[in-house]
């Protein structure tokens, strides 16, 4: 058995090995601001994270100890910048030493989602802290689903402690490897980017796509050309919602999603599965995909002007919106993303249609479904690689998921853990599959 100290060096290695690779480091640094983007020498790094996986070992009034840190001179901050839209530099009159006390001691000031802990290496002294750097929460929008932007983390290191002995190094907002029980670990996949998500998002898409067409059609001033993808993107990011809301409940969950040809079907006695709590058939149980053709409507009136230019407006013009009332659909969509997230507290599965109409709750996937011995787990997005693996050591859910996608081709079953993990299961090229969405070592990511 290695020693736990062995584990920052082992990791420090593979940061290094990973720096080899030119095109990883051009991903996570491209054009102009590669010039600014170093490693800390070899031992120097060791120093730092080997100091970051002490201070994780250590308790916090018996909560685990949680931070941010980041190597950067301060002076490469703004001084005049803040959140929500900068970076909040913040000096000590006098510079602090760098060990697992003195992170200890900062760590309840310095608040996971808000703030950083600044270091920098001194040439004689080795790293040292010279303050805070206050981001504000923005940054997690891009993962728990959002529309809000933040500021661009500066392509420095990044060292996230989330618990004992977990631990993430990121080059800015990229990960290159986690820490967690002993095991290092590549950043998971984003299943989100994949071409076959996308696809599945489609009939949202073409659905709300078809009905803003047509409003479009009896309005009185020109509206502004929509892109094509944007429907799909707003079922993304409400997923993205639903999945944070679960995993931060720590109760788990599971989310099946099947064709809307289906719903029919699904909430009378079949084959599948016994929905429990089911929803009768009104407006309100299609309310996600009418705040999303509102939106749709919304923002090509607010941006008429674009018309005349011939722009199609779209994810960006959306997250950079001061519009009141696109705020309110917002925080409406996200509401109801928070509604559905709670339903999973209920043994059994939230049943969703892939429009987005929310069919019920309480979801027992029938035992009669044949059991899978062998699944697919999926090593790039698409799915094009795969290694196969016995499906004994999962859970219930896990089990009732694989029964459910080999006998149901259509259905796409997320499933999230006790303990925060995230798979995404269908049936892919013959069997199967399942994706893991979450990488290790940093809440949300």
């Amino acid at each position: 058995m290695r020693e736990g100290h062995s584990y920052p060096k082992e990791l420090v290695a593979f940061i290094f090995a990973r720096w080899r690779d030119e095109a990883f480091v051009e991903r996570v640094s491209p054009g102009e601001e590669r010039g600014d983007l170093r490693l800390p020498e070899r031992g120097v790094l060791e120093q730092v994270i080997s100091t970051c996986y002490q201070a994780s070992l250590l308790r916090e009034e018996e909560r685990p100890v949680m931070f941010r840190l980041i190597i950067r001179d301060s002076y490469l901050f703004a001084a005049q910048e803040g959140p929500p839209t900068g970076m909040h530099r913040l000096i000590f009159s006098r510079t602090r030493p760098f060990n697992e006390y003195e992170l200890h001691r900062l760590a309840p000031a310095a608040d996971f989602y808000r703030t950083l802990i600044g270091i920098f290496i001194d040439p004689v002294l080795g790293a040292q802290i010279w303050g805070l750097l206050h981001s504000g929460t923005r940054w997690m929008h891009a993962v728990y689903g959002g529309r809000k932007t933040s500021p661009p983390m500066p392509p420095s290191l990044v060292v996230y402690v989330t618990g004992p002995g977990q631990i993430s190094v990121c080059i800015g907002d990229e990960i290159i490897a986690s820490l967690n029980g002993g095991q290092i670990n590549c950043p998971a996949l984003d299943v989100f980017n994949s071409g076959w998500m996308r696809k599945s998002l489609s009939p949202l898409n073409d659905e709300t796509f078809a009905l803003h067409r047509k409003a479009r059609q009896r309005a009185e001033r020109p509206w502004a050309d929509l892109d094509p993808e944007f429907g799909s993107k707003i079922g993304q990011q409400a997923i993205r919602r639903i999945i944070s809301v679960i995993r931060n409940s720590n109760h788990g969950g599971l989310l099946v999603y099947l064709p809307a040809e289906m719903a029919e079907e699904i909430m009378e006695q079949n084959q599948y599965l016994t929905l429990k709590y089911q929803f009768l058939e009104f407006e309100s149980r299609q309310r996600f995909l009418s705040l999303t053709l509102r939106i749709m409507n919304t923002l090509a009136e607010i941006n008429g002007g674009a018309a005349a230019e011939g722009r199609t407006v779209g994810w960006y013009e959306y997250v950079n919106s001061k519009n009141e009332n696109i705020a309110l659909l917002d925080e409406a969509i996200f509401d109801v993303a928070h509604f559905i997230a709670a339903l999973s507290a209920v043994d059994g599965a939230v049943v969703i249609t892939k429009r987005q109409e929310l069919l019920g709750f309480g979801g027992v996937i029938s035992g009669d479904l044949d059991s899978v011995g062998m699944v697919a787990h999926a090593l790039d997005t698409e799915g094009e690689q795969c290694e196969s693996v016995l499906s004994e050591g999962v859970g219930t859910r896990h089990r009732a998921a694989y029964r459910l996608c080999q006998r149901l081709h259509q259905a796409t079953a997320i499933v999230i853990s006790q303990d925060e993990s995230v798979q995404i299961v269908r049936w892919h090229n013959g069997s199967v599959t399942y994706w893991d969405q979450v990488p290790t070592g940093v809440p949300g990511f």
